[in-house]
């Protein structure tokens, strides 16, 4: 029997190229959660997995909490359903808050500290009022609290993981935050053992094929507990040996080969490349250094037949989003072809037009 093609699963499972669903809640509960960082990136990465998706439509279910950014994974910003909020936060803040407790120390964030913090913020943000970041800030300094170097990061985030706060929409460029409590009713509280197999269904449901490996960096949870959770699901996955590294997957997905060249335009950070510990299965090795950044930032990729070949970006003007294209290698008159229409998809996402499309050097 042939080895899986691991890029061709991935892209179905991922939702990328077929199944595709309705709304932006049904794509954060298929994965669990989502990074999102940056802004934009996270509406398009949620957008692109949804049918006739706009950036509107992303806004408009932030704004009807269905769903929600905080921190999650790994003590970085996610994308997730506001069903999922509270079960995930039970699982996932302890080990981030654990792992930081050296951090605190440095910043001299001790738990009064945390705990006074948490009583400015209820009452800065009581009554569903979003509050932008610099308002919060203040806040603490008016009290008497330092914000200065990392600390007001550090405070925001450990409320975040505390489940005090989280983002709201948007006002214009800035960041906002709201309750937790107000955005995400309380929820029934979910046991270890069930939380544990539930996140390791949902990674290897929409990842898969992936490794253990895979799943243990991308929750940022104990090895024992993600262990103990792929163990719980391992009955119900299919698994393959790849070049010596045993992947697993839904036994239930099916594939087959789409008209060749499948090309899309993926955002930065996106759970396509970023989810995994191991990247090699999508990218090339030798272009690492064009995906990343020095600084680490994760670009955004141009994908074709499930290889990562290139990177692009984009400038946004008032009626058209100008993007230039920056593939790693030579291209076929197909392929030009097919991701000239993917940055079309993505104008039609923004609502506008792609204009000055700049397809630079192989």
């Amino acid at each position: 029997m042939p080895a899986i093609n691991i890029p061709l699963r991935r892209l179905r499972s991922q939702r990328i190229s077929h199944g595709q669903f309705d709304t932006p809640s049904q794509v954060t509960a298929w994965f669990g959660a989502m990074q999102a960082q940056d802004y934009n990136s996270a509406k398009f990465a949620a957008g692109l997995r949804c049918a006739l998706a706009t950036d509107a439509l992303v806004e408009k279910a932030l704004a009807e909490k269905t769903i929600a950014r905080t921190w999650l994974m790994r003590g970085t910003i996610q994308l997730v359903a506001n069903s999922d909020l509270r079960w995930m936060l039970y699982l996932l803040a302890p080990q981030v808050i654990i792992s930081s407790a050296r951090r605190y120390m440095q910043l001299e964030l001790d738990e009064a500290t945390f705990a006074g913090s948490f009583e400015i913020f209820g009452k800065a943000l009581q009554g569903g009022k979003p509050a932008a970041r610099a308002e919060l800030l203040a806040a603490l300094e008016e009290a008497g609290m330092s914000t200065s170097g990392q600390r007001g990061y550090h405070i925001l985030r450990r409320a975040g993981l505390e489940g005090v706060i989280c983002f709201g929409p948007n006002q214009g460029n800035q960041q906002t935050f709201v309750l937790l409590d107000e955005w995400a009713p309380a929820s029934k509280i979910v046991a270890l053992d069930e939380a544990l197999a539930e996140l390791a269904r949902r990674y290897f449901a929409s990842h898969g094929p992936a490794t253990l490996q895979d799943f243990r960096w991308w929750s940022g949870i104990p090895a024992a507990d993600a262990r103990a959770g792929f163990e719980m699901m391992k009955p119900q996955l299919a698994r393959e040996a790849v070049a010596g590294e045993t992947y697993w997957f839904d036994p239930d997905s099916t594939v087959s080969w789409d008209p060749s060249p499948s090309v899309c335009l993926l955002p930065a950070y996106d759970e396509y490349y970023l989810g995994y510990k191991a990247r090699d299965a999508v990218l090339d090795p030798k272009y690492d250094k064009g995906a990343v950044s020095s600084a680490g930032v994760f670009r955004p990729l141009i994908v074709i037949d499930g290889q990562i070949v290139g990177v692009w970006n984009r400038t946004v003007k008032k009626e058209a989003v100008a993007i230039d294209l920056s593939p790693f290698r030579s291209l076929t008159g197909a392929e030009n072809e097919a991701l000239l229409a993917a940055a079309d998809r993505y104008g039609a996402f923004l609502g506008v037009t792609a204009v000055h499309v700049k397809l630079g050097p192989g």
